[in-house]
């Protein structure tokens, strides 16, 4: 699903015209966002949680040369899907 299809999809399920659900949709990408730069945790129970994950250095190879590079340490976004998020999934409703 693109993100056009999901402002599509909250428009319909919402009953709000494309303009605010896609408003709607930017607001939450942006809030998530802004709070895992703050290095907040952002939960929504039931369906999931992200926050960032601190990735350590290491050492990698160059697929095309096999020759060793060191891998710099990054902090990383993580999703942790919620107990109804999966209930839903492996059920398939």
């Amino acid at each position: 699903m693109t993100k056009a299809e999901l402002v599509d999809a909250v428009a319909k399920s919402a009953n709000l015209s494309k303009g605010a659900a896609e408003k709607a949709v930017g607001a939450f990408i942006n809030s998530v966002s802004e709070a895992l730069k703050n290095g907040d945790r952002v939960t929504l129970v039931g369906f999931g949680s992200f926050e960032v994950s601190d990735r350590q250095a290491r050492t990698g190879r160059n697929p095309q040369t096999g020759s060793e590079i060191n891998i710099a340490a990054a902090k990383v976004p993580k999703f942790r899907p919620g107990k109804a998020l999966k209930d839903s999934i492996a059920s398939g409703k």
